[in-house]
């Protein structure tokens, strides 16, 4: 049986994302602002969900939502041939960028670009549905709206736990850039992100005046040890290529500059670049933290919150999405990255499938470099539609790509004896 050609699949040597989206700019632009303004947290994105699903249904197509918050939609028909993956959810930060669209809900905002993650992949979605209509695209692209992807181990957990991936044979996410420059993408082959873990401590003892230490278990002094000789044993047990990094966010005790405290916590994360060593460094850290403490006789509590793996990157997806880039973009508009020591849960989607993560720029070429969760984070919004072409253009290759290996299948078996 024939396949049913799609339109834009018959030439890939130049843009054919480009000139279909110039109607959707201002839309899509206007989107953002909503969303920005009315940011949600991990797993109260109930009015994030709604707008996303009030879109796609006017455009005529037909999301599903997931259990809590967040949603997906197929667009095609047939098997699937990939999954576009989306994060919708914001930080707990104060906004200060003094934009007229500023964040309506104090202490929580957009600061990681989730809200242009989904605005991108709400574009997507339209685009491919206008693509469909005209010419069926013979396979079908899953473009998934993740919650929660700040909180630990993170929504894509969830959603996978919900079929997300089911008969997904590659996965394919974004993420916002602000070091490289709009119009431009970033990737890289291999690990792209870190492992990420969240650890915290609690320390009890027989508290007293400073002046008699020796008849307490001096918690201050252990808090001090282990915050710092807890990270540097760990450099020393684990392979110092993995890139351990153990750094505390949080050291609280005590109420008088005379009073040893009889409570303690410290809080950090732990990050590594491999996951082999991830999962080593989480073995013996008990270990570790209860033999830098043992000489102060103080009671240790430990809480390991296991986050993610690194997101890997595989050979044939990258190639598939840089090409994509090229193609829309221009020859020059991918680089090189390196990877970061930032977690992302979409690591929990390429532990089921091949895929690729790229970074999308958004810093304004010549101006500010704005660091992603800071209130002050204030993306090039003309990254919203660099960021539809080179995923809608990914998708559209990865149809051609299911449709060229059946192909090959079909003559196989046809020319065998």
């Amino acid at each position: 049986m024939a396949e049913k050609p799609a339109l834009a699949l018959l030439d890939e040597s130049g843009p054919v994302i480009g000139t279909r989206i110039k109607h959707l700019t201002e839309e899509l632009r206007q989107f953002r602002r909503i969303v920005h303004q009315n940011p949600e947290l991990s797993f109260k994105e109930h009015h994030t969900t709604e707008r996303i699903i009030a879109r796609l249904q006017v455009a005529g197509m037909s999301p599903q939502r997931y259990k809590n918050t967040g949603c997906y939609v197929d667009i095609g028909e047939g098997a699937i041939a990939a999954a576009l993956r989306a994060d919708i959810d914001a930080l707990p930060i104060n906004e200060y960028t003094g934009l007229d669209y500023s964040s309506i809900r104090p202490g929580v905002m957009h600061a990681c670009g989730h809200d242009i993650h989904q605005t991108v992949m709400l574009g997507v979605a339209l685009t491919l549905w206008e693509i469909h209509q005209q010419s069926p695209l013979a396979r079908t692209i899953r473009i998934i709206f993740q919650p929660a992807e700040e909180q630990l181990p993170g929504g894509a957990v969830e959603v996978i736990a919900q079929n997300a991936l089911e008969g997904v044979p590659r996965a394919f996410a974004l993420h916002c850039e602000p070091k490289v420059d709009v119009g431009k993408i970033g990737t890289r082959i291999g690990p792209i992100t870190s492992a990420s873990d969240t650890i915290k401590i609690r320390l009890t003892g027989r508290g007293g005046h400073t002046s008699r230490p020796h008849l307490t278990e001096d918690l201050i002094y252990a808090m001090n040890q282990i915050a710092i000789n807890v990270p540097a044993v760990l450099s020393r047990r684990i392979d110092v290529r993995s890139g351990v990094l153990l750094a505390w966010g949080q050291i609280q005790a005590g109420v008088a500059p005379n009073a040893i405290p009889s409570e303690g916590y410290l809080a950090g994360t732990m990050r590594c670049l491999d996951a082999q060593a991830w999962y080593q460094a989480g073995e013996i850290l008990d270990e570790v933290v209860e033999q830098v403490a043992a000489p102060y006789g103080v009671t240790v509590e430990l809480e390991h919150i296991k986050g993610v793996p690194p997101v890997v990157n595989t050979e044939d997806e990258t190639t598939m999405v840089e090409n994509a880039a090229r193609a829309e973009l221009g020859e020059d508009s991918v680089v090189l990255v390196e990877q970061s020591m930032g977690g992302e849960d979409f690591a929990w989607m390429l532990q089921k499938v091949p895929g690729t993560m790229i970074r999308l720029g958004t810093r304004t070429p010549g101006g500010a470099t704005y660091d992603l969760h800071r209130g002050d984070y204030n993306p090039d919004e003309r990254a919203i539609g660099y960021g539809v072409q080179v995923m809608a253009s990914t998708a559209l290759r990865a149809v051609r790509w299911e449709i060229a290996k059946r192909s090959a299948e079909q003559f196989r078996t046809s020319n065998t004896y």
